[in-house]
């Protein structure tokens, strides 16, 4: 095995990520991990809060979808800027916000054991859609989540609701919307148990593709880099997101459609669901189909390229 020039205080591996709070816990857990698989204290490695495009306050308080910015570059352009140039040695983001292609010279291989897959319906008042009134003001900026609503509920209006998860609840407390959603994975990595928000079960509101993992992206020719993160790579992540994110990408790798889909692994068998809609929630269409854990990928293109028949010429509004 060869031996890894590891860091230290004096020289830290410097891990780069944006600097909300989800955010730097997701970077505490990434040092965390990596400080024990090699017996390393914290500040042998160094966080680096990288403000991106998407954390602009103005964007964020003008409510505008994601698409209408920039789609989801604007939370990972600057970041991954600073990792080419050497300024960063790895970086962490959360899955369900990164692009389905790197840029040159990036590898996005490493993932650390998924968190909760489902969202999370938050409100002081009511604890399931069910409960909702009609015509109940709901605020979201998620595509998926509107078109999901909609078709469940299509008496409810659905407003912009942007910002992290700490902006989005002062949003609900100030009355914006009588309801709000969040992930779970989020409110657990945050510890924010005192947070009304009653968990959504994938049979009901299937989850954006990687909701809930987080990556770790390097440079290719980084091979330090590579050799301590393969020490905390969990393979049954990779696994299940291979199978998600080559079904996103043969569909639409922005965030200019409503798509869903969650893998899961039941011994040597993967089985995949998945789901497209149109932007006014008039039509959904499913699938699930399961397959060997190693097709996951094959899956997940031929999955989407069956919704795509099925769907045919119209059904997806930003393709006209």
């Amino acid at each position: 095995m060869t031996q890894i020039d590891l860091p230290s205080p004096a020289s830290p591996l410097k891990i780069g990520t944006r600097g909300s709070p989800l955010a730097l816990a997701q970077a505490y857990e990434t040092r965390r991990r990596l400080a024990a698989a090699f017996d390393l204290p914290h500040d042998a490695f160094e966080i680096v809060v990288i403000k991106t495009t998407g954390d602009n306050q103005a964007l964020i308080a003008a409510d505008k979808p994601l698409k209408e910015l920039g789609g989801k570059g604007l939370f990972t352009k600057e970041i991954e800027e600073d990792l080419l140039s050497g300024a960063i040695d790895i970086a962490v983001h959360s899955m369900k916000d990164m692009p389905v292609a790197q840029p040159g010279g990036l590898l996005l291989d490493t993932y650390l054991p998924r968190e909760d897959v489902r969202d999370a319906l938050i409100s002081p008042t009511c604890g399931s859609l069910q409960d909702l009134a009609k015509g109940a003001v709901v605020g979201t900026s998620s595509l998926r989540r509107r078109a999901q609503l909609l078709h469940r509920r299509p008496d409810l209006h659905v407003v912009q609701f942007r910002g992290n998860v700490q902006t989005r609840l002062l949003k609900l407390s100030e009355g914006v919307a009588e309801c709000t959603f969040l992930a779970m994975a989020g409110l657990n990595r945050l510890a924010m148990a005192d947070v009304p928000a009653t968990a959504i079960e994938a049979s009901d509101m299937l989850p954006a593709v990687a909701q809930g993992a987080i990556g770790i992206e390097r440079r290719v020719t980084d091979r330090r880099a590579g050799d301590m993160l393969a020490a905390i790579h969990d393979s049954q992540t990779g696994e299940r997101l291979a199978a998600e994110r080559a079904f996103l990408a043969a569909l639409d790798g922005s965030c200019e459609t409503p798509i869903a889909g969650l893998a899961t692994l039941d011994g040597t068998t993967l089985r995949l669901r998945g789901e497209v809609l149109r932007v006014d929630g008039s039509q959904s269409l499913t699938d699930d189909q399961s397959c060997p854990i190693e097709d996951g990928a094959q899956l997940g293109r031929e999955m989407a390229a069956e919704l795509l028949a099925r769907a045919g010429t119209g059904f997806f509004d930003w393709k006209n």
